[in-house]
């Protein structure tokens, strides 16, 4: 057995996918064999369920059934919705979610139902509803009546109207279905790992969603958005970031949204989100966001050699549109609920338990003496 120690398993391959390849190197992501440039812009995000679930991009046929059952699925139990009014109003949305969704096993009399036709009926049932508890939570904390589903709307436009009470214009459902889409899957990432590794001990569905759930919020995954904002409010104006930039690089701190684990070259979700940035900072009259992201860029580029990702632009994506900033993460999860299913399908299809090695490096023969005397 090898002792050779891959910190954080860098470099180490854990499965064989079909669903999406991210090139580092290159910068270039794929999905079931489309570049993301090939998708973006082109196909809506139900199309991406599809292709990341069959294989396959669908057939007009084929997607009408798909967003048919999408819609149905969206009803959400009682019992949940009770659970959704009773958590403190202070719970951080990300936790709201994570309890919603394991409250949603419980009320799902198939949860253990571990044929396939069973487990694909959850994976939808699953991309339904999660922007359905995410919505209810963020009305009910605010104290607002619940605004229930429509059934004639898609999935980007059903979560805006959803939370902002009104139908969301074309643009505005454009935009957040280009974000569902960029963010549907991302190859072995850490919430999909964790996903895999919970299935993969024949857990059911609403457990493996959870468990990536938990693990998306982190601030070194999901939660990279939200700190975008939170970093270019504390900036203040574009005046401001060089010298923000300077201070913080002299203290070794992160600057969020840039560089990325993979990518050594420009995240390739980044310019489609740049752009939408720019659209919509110079249609809603407030540029100064997308003009200190801008800058700060360019400086990160010149200084450290570090590209902006897809956290960077997203967040100022999401801001314009009037989402609130605890919310950036949770759009995340929503999104990526069809990436965390289909690998939890493919998992399935030909499971092994993962159980890797550790390398002990702690002492060894120590004897037990008297309590007295330790």
């Amino acid at each position: 057995m090898s002792n050779t120690l891959a910190k954080g398993l860098e470099g180490i391959v854990a499965a064989s996918t079909r669903l999406s390849d991210v090139r580092g190197d290159i910068g270039q992501l794929i999905y079931c064999g489309y570049d993301i440039n090939e998708l973006a812009g082109k196909v809506s995000y139900e199309e991406v369920v599809y292709l990341l679930h069959h294989n396959h991009l669908p057939s007009r046929k084929e997607l009408d059934e798909l967003k048919s059952a999408l819609s149905a699925y969206r009803e959400i139990p009682k019992g949940v919705i009770d659970i959704i009014k009773k958590l403190p109003k202070t719970t951080p949305p990300m936790h709201a979610i994570r309890t919603a969704v394991s409250a949603l096993g419980c009320f799902d009399t198939t949860c253990d139902d571990d044929t396939m036709d069973a487990q694909r009926r959850k994976a939808r049932r699953l991309i339904a509803q999660i922007p359905v508890v995410t919505a209810y939570f963020h009305r009910a904390r605010q104290k607002k009546d619940l605004i229930h589903p429509d059934p004639a709307l898609g999935e980007a436009a059903n979560f805006l109207y959803m939370v902002n009470g009104e139908k969301p214009t074309k643009e505005m459902e454009d935009t957040m279905d280009v974000c569902y889409v960029l963010h549907a899957d991302h190859g072995m990432n850490a919430s999909t790992f964790s996903a895999r590794v919970t299935i993969a001990t024949l857990s059911d569905m609403y457990s493996a969603i959870t468990t990536a759930i938990g693990t998306l919020k982190g601030p070194l995954h999901g939660g990279a958005n939200e700190g975008v904002i939170k970093m270019l409010q504390e900036i203040g104006s574009l005046e401001q970031v060089d010298a923000f930039i300077e201070d913080a690089l002299a203290q070794k701190k992160k600057i969020m949204g840039i560089g990325h684990r993979v990518y050594k070259v420009l995240d390739p979700r980044a310019p489609h989100l740049k752009r939408m940035a720019q659209i919509l900072s110079a249609k809603l009259g407030d540029p100064k966001w997308i003009q200190m992201s801008e800058r700060i860029a360019e400086l990160m580029l010149q200084k450290k050699g570090l590209n902006a990702n897809v956290d960077f632009y997203s967040a100022t994506v999401y801001y314009s549109l009037g989402i609130p900033t605890d919310l950036f993460t949770p759009i995340f999860a929503i999104s990526r609920t069809s990436g965390w299913t289909a690998h939890v399908l493919e998992q399935l299809a030909d499971n092994r338990l993962i159980r890797p090695q550790s390398n002990y490096i702690g002492p060894v023969g120590l004897k037990v003496g008297p309590i007295e005397q330790r």
